[in-house]
């Protein structure tokens, strides 16, 4: 089209030239003389060809230019880059620029804009050896972002789950008013650079209700608990007594399950502990005898029953072993000095269990 336009510009200028020496030869009569072509020894004019050349050569940066973003970056090993919220493409370009994994800058905002600039996302992301411009952007546009992952060990309390989210490298925000004990399942979870630490306890705390939920519909039949409520508190103490020792959730929860079908106190040391602590933190020390008279809904051995709320957070195995314990006969367990625990059906029996640990804890 610029051609063929240029073209007839070009004859345009031609005939208004003929027309012009023809007006200023003299006139022979009747007829002027035949027109008399403005380019001697029949040359073709040379001045269209030229704008033709110029124009085909304007197209050659074309090829150039996508050759270039599809070129690979000169980066020898994975580059780890991280775009914060709120960052313009300027930024962006800047930031990869800086990191050395663009063949140029202006090529990179040439593909952002070809992919949708305005979807180019924030985050963390990990730059593989030999990516082109397209490919940075579309992995930008796409979110295809690094996923980290932190665990929360069964057993916690909330108070040491918020303190554990507070030291999680590149999460953001704050949990603030720290949830109700129990309220949190225990897992390791995957998370991305600038999530906020409240949305991850939202998912901690959905993650509990779903496994409390199933599991409840799943129960044993004639178990002493109420509701899911009763079962996540003996739950949390499962977990602490087991800490050490996990294979024996079910017989322990078996124990608690007798006693308190008959009424007993369940008599649980790590109860008194939290009674002592909150759940603030470790206690620090042995356990006394004078802290099991302690003065706390949350002491069972001053008191009947369940106390009145967890005091950990228990993971799934717990849950499970509480609605499906163990079918035993034991009402007694003491520690045995290897992690695990001596059981009995008789106080007779629990007293030498616990003459035997007496004897593993003397120096």
């Amino acid at each position: 089209m610029y051609d063929s336009s240029f073209y007839r510009i070009f004859r345009v200028s031609e005939q208004e030239s003929q027309q012009q020496q023809a007006a200023s030869s003299p006139s022979l009569g009747a007829e002027a003389l035949p027109k008399v072509s403005s380019i001697p020894n029949g040359k073709r004019p040379l001045l269209p060809y030229i704008f033709v050349l110029i124009f085909l050569l304007s197209l050659l940066p074309a090829p150039l230019f996508f050759v270039g973003l599809l070129a690979p970056s000169s980066n020898t090993e994975p580059v780890k880059i991280i775009i914060p919220r709120g960052t313009s493409v300027q930024e962006i370009t800047k930031i990869l620029d800086q990191k050395g994994v663009l063949v140029h800058p202006l090529l990179f905002r040439a593909a952002s804009r070809l992919l949708a600039e305005d979807n180019l996302k924030a985050g963390e992301y990990e730059l593989g050896v030999g990516l082109s411009v397209m490919d940075i952007a579309a992995l930008l546009r796409d979110g295809q972002s690094v996923r980290r992952q932190f665990t929360v060990p069964e057993g916690l309390s909330s108070h040491e789950i918020v303190s554990l989210l507070g030291g999680v490298e590149g999460l953001s925000g704050n949990v603030g008013a720290v949830p109700e004990e129990g309220t949190l399942m225990p897992e390791t979870y995957v998370y991305a650079w600038d999530n906020n630490r409240a949305e991850i306890v939202k998912r901690m705390q959905e993650a509990q209700r779903k496994v409390l939920a199933d599991l409840w519909v799943k129960r044993q039949e004639g178990l002493p608990l109420r509701d899911e409520q009763e079962a996540l508190i003996l739950a949390s103490i499962v977990e602490k007594e087991t800490g050490l020792k996990a294979e024996e959730r079910g017989r322990v929860a078996g124990v608690f399950i007798n006693r308190l079908k008959r009424g007993m106190p369940l008599q649980s040391d790590p109860t008194v502990i939290y009674a002592l602590t909150e759940g603030k933190g470790p206690l620090g020390r042995a356990l006394l005898y004078k802290d099991l008279k302690v003065d706390s809904p949350y002491n069972t051995y001053q008191n009947a029953g369940l106390p009145p709320k967890p005091i950990c957070n228990p993971g799934r195995a717990a849950i499970e072993a509480v609605l499906q314990p163990e079918k035993n006969n034991y009402i007694y367990f003491v520690a045995d000095g290897t992690g695990g625990h001596a059981f009995a059906r008789t106080l007779r029996e629990h007293n030498k269990n616990v003459a035997n640990w007496k004897r593993v804890r003397r120096p």
